[in-house]
């Protein structure tokens, strides 16, 4: 009998069960934001090649949930946020490594939740001066 791929083993529901602190639709958000900030910094192809490194760093992957939800939501991704429980950058971190422990997503040996700490304060990355990009 051939190994196991090492993959998923627990659905994300049950993971989100387990987690107690975050709806299903917040880790939804972070393994879709870990796409979009893929494709941002590295572009849709290497997104896409297996191969090929695609790592970012919590930091990065948090600057990058920050435009996913403003793209998603605008003024109201802050909303958004804090109706799943997701009121820090920490709690970015927290789903990260809930995915990460269940082989849903993968770390670098580098990589630890401690990355995700305090990387901006979500009053001023998401109430403070924003704006609606024009496409002139």
């Amino acid at each position: 009998m051939p190994p196991k791929e090492p993959g998923p083993e627990k659905s994300i529901e049950r993971i989100v069960r387990e987690v107690g602190a975050y709806p299903v639709e917040a880790f939804d958000f972070v393994q879709r934001g870990l796409q979009f900030t893929v494709e941002r910094m590295h572009g849709a192809a290497k997104a896409q090649n297996a191969k090929v490194s695609r790592h970012v760093t919590g930091q990065d992957l948090c600057e990058g949930l920050r435009q996913f939800a403003l793209m998603q939501w605008g003024m109201l991704a802050g909303t958004v946020l804090k109706r799943w429980n997701v009121r820090r950058t920490d709690d970015f971190g927290r789903i990260v490594f809930a995915m990460v422990d269940n082989q849903w997503m993968q770390k670098t040996e580098h990589d630890n939740i401690d990355d995700f700490r305090n990387v901006f304060d979500f009053a001023s990355a998401f109430e403070e001066g924003y704006r609606i990009e024009s496409k002139t």
